[in-house]
């Protein structure tokens, strides 16, 4: 896995501003009520002020997330940020696929996608958006298992879980990534559309079939250190079927690979010329 140098950061061009992206924020939120405003107000003041659009989608939630997004809007007097809400529950997978395209719809550059529930730090997303302003993405995400993920409070079945699983996408897909489970990503509008997103599932592991379709596709991943946090929220994951999942797309890649079962989802065209290797994940500090 390549690490940022020194020698590497000054053979750097001039980063491209921030303020010159149409840079996205969507927050998917499920019964995120008591959440969504801390996550907001934790958005570093100057992101929310450039960003193109903040928006929460509502996953059809029975609490009063949806007013909860349009009372701090007027609130704030936030004409950025906005709030939509499923009338039936997509499940995480499918609250995505409508982000992603209607961020592409938009014509926004970049997509960060936050989850509502606090789980991640907010204060991080300039620190994520970095590699794009260098050109050096196509994706990137914040790892918490190149830190101290234990004692940011991840519960050992979790901790275990996913190194257990990590390995296994890895030696699957050849990449050296230090995690695949985390949902603080941030993606280039222009490489989702070279992937046939809509065509993962609506479930939880979506995160990883996108990650597939990214590998299959030569495009550039980076991860970047961020702290873990594990609060009182509750967490509607069922971590045993997400793992099966998880498993079974790794089998399913595997199958396809080979040419032994034709799986749709996993037909992606390779945006490199052929002979080109596939760029190995970086790890940027």
């Amino acid at each position: 896995m390549e690490r940022a140098s020194s020698a590497r950061d000054a053979s750097r061009e001039a980063p491209v501003r921030i303020e010159d992206m149409k840079i996205a924020i969507y927050i998917p939120a499920y019964n995120g009520a008591s959440t969504i405003p801390k996550v907001l107000d934790r958005i570093p003041e100057h992101i929310r002020k450039i960003a193109a659009e903040i928006f929460i989608v509502d996953n059809a939630s029975p609490d009063n997330t949806y007013l909860v997004g349009l009372g701090y809007a007027a609130q704030k007097g936030m004409a950025n940020l906005r709030v939509y809400r499923n009338e039936t529950n997509r499940g995480y997978g499918g609250s995505q696929k409508f982000a992603y395209q209607h961020c592409i719809d938009s014509g926004f550059d970049l997509v960060v996608m936050l989850h509502g529930d606090a789980q991640y730090a907010p204060e991080k997303i300039p620190y994520l958006l970095e590699p794009f302003q260098y050109g050096e993405a196509d994706m990137v995400f914040g790892s918490r298992m190149t830190g101290d993920p234990r004692a940011g409070g991840m519960p050992l079945h979790r901790y275990l879980g996913n190194i257990f699983l990590t390995k296994v996408e890895n030696w699957v897909l050849g990449w050296n990534l230090s995690e695949y489970h985390s949902g603080y990503r941030v993606y280039a509008c222009e490489a989702l559309k070279k992937v046939p997103f809509h065509k993962c599932s609506d479930a939880y592991h979506f995160d990883t079939e996108i990650l597939v379709q990214f590998a299959i596709a030569g495009l550039r991943v980076v991860e970047r250190t961020i702290p873990t946090y594990y609060g009182d929220e509750k967490c509607y994951v069922n971590i045993w079927k997400y793992g099966i999942d998880v498993l079974l797309t790794m089998a399913e890649y595997l199958l396809h690979k080979k040419g032994w079962r034709r799986v749709e989802k996993f037909e992606v065209n390779r945006v490199l010329p052929p002979g080109v290797p596939t760029p190995v994940p970086a790890l940027a500090r």
